[in-house]
Order: C-alpha cells, then sequence, then structure tokens
C-alpha cells in the first residue's frame, strides 16, 4: 500500500519507490511495484466507490493527449463545480463513440444525472448529449471550459516523470489512480476525515487496505 500511495500521489517513477523502499530495509525491484500499482490501483477505487460524494450537476467536460507506447491517445476527463474529478477514460479515437462510451460509464457508475454539462466546441457532443442526457443543458462557450482545462495540468504534471506508458490498459489505470487521489486529496470521500490535510491520503489508504 506504502508503494502504490508513493507512486500515485507523488511524481516518482518506479525506480524511484524502489529506492525508497530500500532506504527502508524492503528490497523489491521496480518491476514489482509496477506489478503491485496495476493490480491494486483498481481494487483501492472499487472499495472506496460507495463513500465518495455525490458529484456536482454542472459538468466541465474535455479531452487532452497522451502518449501510450510512442503514440498519442485521447484522454477523456470531466470534473464537478467542486473540483471533483467525475470519471477519465482513455481512448484510441477522438470521436462520437469514445465520447459517448466516456459519458455512458460515467453515467452508470456514478448513477447521477448533470443538469448542465460544459464542453468545447467538439460537433459530436451534441449528438451524444441528447442520446444520453437530454435533459442537461448543454453549454459551449468562450472561456467557460477553463475548470477542466486547468485541471489538466494536474496530470501532466503528474505523467512528466514517468518513462512512458507501454499500453492503453496501463494508461487506463494510471490515470484512473491519479483521478482517484486527486479526489481524495480534495475530500471528495468520507474516508479518513478526522485526519487533517496533509495526512488524510495516507489514513485513507490504511481504510482501504482493511477493506481489500
Amino acid at each position: 500500500m506504502l508503494a502504490v500511495r508513493w507512486y500515485l500521489r507523488f511524481n516518482l517513477s518506479y525506480r524511484d519507490v524502489e529506492e525508497l523502499l530500500v532506504e527502508r530495509g524492503v528490497e523489491v525491484d521496480h518491476v514489482t511495484v509496477y506489478r503491485w500499482v496495476q493490480r491494486f490501483t483498481p481494487l483501492l477505487a472499487d472499495a472506496a466507490r460507495f463513500s465518495r460524494h455525490c458529484p456536482g450537476d454542472r459538468w466541465f467536460v474535455d479531452e487532452t493527449y497522451v502518449r501510450v507506447n510512442g503514440v498519442w491517445r485521447c484522454v477523456y476527463r470531466a470534473v464537478d463545480q467542486y473540483g471533483q474529478v467525475i470519471d477519465v477514460l482513455v481512448s484510441p479515437r477522438r470521436d462520437a463513440a469514445a465520447a459517448r462510451r466516456f459519458f455512458h460509464r460515467a453515467l452508470t457508475t456514478l448513477k447521477v444525472t448533470p443538469g448542465e454539462v460544459v464542453t468545447d466546441a467538439n460537433p459530436v457532443y451534441p449528438r451524444v448529449l441528447d442520446d444520453l442526457v437530454p435533459s442537461a443543458w448543454h453549454h459551449v462557450g468562450r472561456h467557460a471550459n477553463n475548470p477542466i482545462e486547468a485541471d489538466h495540468s494536474q496530470l501532466k504534471h503528474r505523467l512528466r516523470p514517468m518513462r512512458g506508458l507501454r499500453s492503453d490498459r496501463t494508461a487506463q489505470t494510471i490515470v484512473t489512480g491519479h483521478a482517484f487521489v486527486q479526489n481524495l486529496r480534495r475530500g471528495r470521500y468520507e474516508l479518513a476525515t478526522d485526519a487533517p490535510p496533509a495526512t488524510r491520503v495516507a489514513a485513507a489508504f490504511t481504510e482501504l487496505a482493511r477493506a481489500i
């Protein structure tokens, strides 16, 4: 749990985590750290699902790009008006099918329907939203999507020290784990509620470790 938390929380490579563990008397190869992250990140996020705060009714949706095995991949991301990351999805394409998959996944997982969705001028969004969230007001305006565009920098900052993502599955796990820890840090879960902000993530991981 310590290795996974360090990797998801701080700007560390797998080799950095390996070195820090050695200083604590734990000798483990960086490949093992990678396997731990891939194995336990989805379990931790799933265990925390029932303690997650209900997201707001205003969603900001946008796409950014990451390199996966030398190829650019589109990452769909959404945040609400309170800064909670709604969901993330790594997709080989930026098209209507990917946008539909992203919204369907978010709506099915959270079982919450937004009252307003703010996007850029991507022409696929009106049709997708009319099909999946017909009651929501779709808003497109200059600077209206600044919250999610600014939030992309958090993900980019985390990915910078990595040596690259090798597969779409690996990329999905990492961006999901980053969003999960980001929400923990912002107090979007009923976990470690008595812990001070500086130790909230560590305390939450301790609680979740017992659950899995």
